[in-house]
């Protein structure tokens, strides 16, 4: 006999879970405190538990399949057109209990705890990151207006900002001089914070086989394949590497009516930061190669430069699944003569 499938809408105090009984076909929907939850699932029997991929989703797949149940998530996109009428708590746990009885449903892996640790560390880099861009423009944009112009780069700006604020010390007001020094010291603060969290991802990429095993793939480096890793999970949650290719967004949207199919742009669908992360490797690969395969280069003369570096991005994609998914090794194709 088939399992009781129980949804659950995750929240913060109070959880809406809402299932079916298999012989029956009573339906129960009743509220549970965060207390409640797990002795609720450690004393029944083992069952299906389907939630939707939202904030802590993952935190207690964990918790619920260590107490032997079958624990499945559902991206959010996938649940919306099952709510009916109004939407509330336990109009989505019946929303979720209905999705789940899809029988081309997709589910998404669920992440370890180490996978979900690098996925923090990569989001808190990103977010360091472009504040420290803000701080270094805002910085241009000040020094501008007291007729001092800074370089192009980063590092370059801050050096030449050192060295105006001493230029402009006379010319300045004494407290708008003290602000800007602060603002380095800033600056130099969010460098090495920086530097901190790279260099936690790069223990932990010397510790895992996979991510080495990726990055000997051109245009993945330190940052893609610690995200790779982290966001795939398990690579057979995918059944193929162009379904991994889709679920990034590297594939053309589709419209169709009357079995006439018309392909736009990238979808642009899934995880945005890997995708980045892919489509400015293949670019790093497109712009520093001497030597690349000749049907890439005569790609790059028919097709523009970022059509090319997308295309790649997606070959990179279906790489990686298919290296995490049979566990093998990268082989470096034949480089065309120069």
């Amino acid at each position: 006999m088939e399992p009781t499938t129980i949804a659950i809408d995750l929240a913060k105090r109070v959880f809406q879970i809402h299932f079916v009984e298999p012989g029956t076909g009573v339906i129960h929907s009743k509220a549970l405190k965060r207390a409640q939850l797990t002795p609720f699932f450690a004393n029944r029997a083992q069952c299906r538990i389907v939630m939707e991929a939202c904030g802590s989703a993952h935190h207690w797949a964990r918790q619920l399949a260590a107490l032997g149940h079958d624990v499945r998530l559902i991206a959010a996109q996938f649940v919306r057109p099952f709510v009916k009428s109004n939407k509330n708590d336990a109009a989505d746990a019946a929303a979720i209990w209905e999705a789940a009885q899809r029988p081309g449903m997709r589910f998404v892996a669920i992440k370890s705890e180490d996978q979900q640790a690098m996925l923090a560390l990569h989001r808190m880099r990103q977010q360091l990151v472009r504040f420290r861009v803000m701080q270094v423009n805002q910085l241009r944009g000040l020094l501008y207006e007291f007729g001092v112009i800074l370089p192009q780069g980063r590092r370059a700006s801050i050096d030449a900002a050192k060295a105006s604020l001493a230029s402009i010390a006379d010319q300045v007001p004494a407290m708008l001089i003290d602000s800007l020094q602060d603002q380095l010291s800033r600056l130099l603060a969010l460098d090495e914070q920086i530097l901190h969290i790279e260099q936690r991802i790069t223990e932990w990429r010397r510790g895992d086989e996979a991510c080495r095993r990726i990055s000997e793939i051109p245009g993945v480096g330190l940052l893609t394949a610690t995200a790779a890793v982290a966001v795939i999970g398990n690579a057979h949650a995918f059944r193929s590497g162009r379904e991994f290719a889709a679920y990034l967004g590297l594939v053309p949207r589709q419209n169709g009516s009357g079995g006439k199919v018309k392909l736009g742009g990238i979808s642009k669908r899934g995880d945005v930061y890997l995708r980045t992360l892919l489509i400015h490797g293949a670019r790093s690969v497109i712009s520093s190669s001497k030597h690349l395969p000749e049907r890439m280069r005569s790609m790059l003369a028919r097709r523009p430069t970022n059509v090319v570096a997308v295309a790649l991005a997606n070959k990179v994609a279906r790489i990686i699944w298919a290296l995490l998914a049979y566990g093998r090794t990268y082989q470096c194709p034949t480089a065309a003569p120069a």
